[in-house]
């Protein structure tokens, strides 16, 4: 315990003396604890907030051609004959209710002339689904009338606050939609709600209207094109026996849970996350590499003096440990600065990305991260301390006082 608080009380001396080189390292490794808590809170926030939105959903099973990943005029790849899948779903005993729904890109103009593309929402009518702050739709999906597309086009849509801010609109103005600019400008839709409900799941602005007039604007009323059919089952019904019934009679769909459709936009999006686990990786090894260039700076920089204290009989296993305790109080140090710079971090980056995407809490830090972070801080230390102190070893010795 002597030895141990000798080495611990050189090490704070050592620190304290050259107070540039060590602030440096702290930064370094508090940096690569920054970097690591942030991405990991990104992605442990991520997968919560896309959690909370399936489940708050209150649907139960997806039925998709694909991913809901965006793509060029829509979200993965489309169910066809919606409405009839649909029907045939709700007809087996255990399923409550089944709902098609599409998402398309649309152009939208407000009157003056320029449009901009936004996503397109397209649900059946009125429903639990979908909450409103100010109005709603009103009607069903009359213009469907059996598949005939001949009913009434009641030309009512819903738009998100972001959309309503974008263009200048509320309820009872009037807006243009369309598949191309030139559709647009041939249906004009009155606003009868403001609702955040889809722009919060897919993080863009939105406007939603009825599934087959947003059909008839897109030109996809004769494939009835949805992107997923949403099922909701009785109470009593079994979840994993209705999923594998439901692929067995759909092979080319994907039948998935709400945790399933979850992974799968995960999946979809692993190249973002490989690219994320990478940066944490070079912030550590970056981390590492500085913390031990400054611990090998001072064994060259003191070897004179860790030469005179080994003259003077102090063992090898002191001067290691002088050298090590250096390496433990910078990644401790560092460890703290990283652990706390990050919650205003994390602040700055919610409303960051609530500006750009529109999620709120997008980023969270739970103290499971803030435990990892500070774990990485002095396992950097502690690696480095321990190849500096291997270096100590064998650059020290009593020839050093007669250079």
């Amino acid at each position: 315990m002597s030895r141990l608080r000798v080495a611990v009380s050189v090490a704070a001396a050592q620190l304290r003396h050259d107070r540039a080189r060590t602030v440096l390292a702290v930064v370094g490794i508090a940096v690569a604890v920054l970097s690591t808590t942030l991405l990991a809170s990104l992605g442990y926030g991520v997968f919560e907030t896309g959690q909370q939105k399936f489940d708050s959903s209150g649907r139960d099973l997806w039925v998709t051609g694909g991913s809901l990943s965006q793509g060029p005029g829509g979200f993965g790849t489309s169910i066809l004959d919606s409405h009839e899948v649909a029907r045939d779903v709700e007809s087996r005993e255990g399923v409550k209710s089944a709902v098609p729904m599409a998402f398309r890109a649309v152009y939208v103009g407000n009157g003056s002339g320029e449009m901009r593309t936004l996503v397109g929402v397209g649900v059946p009518g009125a429903g639990p689904f979908v909450s409103y702050e100010e109005g709603e739709l009103p009607h069903g999906d009359g213009h469907y009338e059996n598949g005939t597309y001949e009913g009434k086009m009641y030309h009512e849509i819903v738009i998100d606050p972001r959309t309503a801010e974008m263009l200048d609109v509320g309820v009872n103005d009037t807006i243009y939609v369309g598949g191309s600019v030139e559709s647009a400008r041939n249906h004009e839709f009155e606003v009868t709600g403001i609702s955040s409900t889809f722009s919060s799941f897919l993080g863009a602005p939105t406007v939603t209207t009825y599934l087959s007039e947003l059909q008839e604007v897109t030109g996809t009323t004769g494939t009835d094109k949805a992107t997923f059919i949403t099922v909701d089952l009785a109470d009593d019904a079994n979840e994993s026996a209705m999923e594998q019934e439901l692929q067995r009679a759909y092979p080319d769909y994907n039948i998935r849970t709400n945790d399933e459709q979850m992974r799968s936009i995960l999946q979809h999006n692993a190249v973002v996350i490989a690219v994320g686990a990478a940066l944490v990786v070079l912030a550590v090894v970056a981390g590492f590499a500085l913390t031990l260039n400054v611990l090998s700076i001072v064994v060259f920089q003191q070897k004179e003096e860790l030469a005179a204290l080994t003259a003077l009989g102090v063992s090898s296993k002191t001067l290691v440990g002088m050298v090590a305790a250096q390496g433990v109080l910078l990644g401790a140090l560092g460890g703290l600065l990283g652990v706390a710079v990050t919650p205003p971090f994390v602040v700055g980056l919610n409303f960051v990305a609530a500006e750009i995407v529109g999620f709120e809490g997008l980023v969270q830090a739970p103290g499971s991260v803030l435990v990892l972070g500070a774990t990485i801080a002095l396992v950097i230390g502690t690696l480095a301390a321990a190849v500096a102190g291997w270096r100590t070893l064998r650059t020290v010795g009593i020839d050093q006082l007669s250079r």
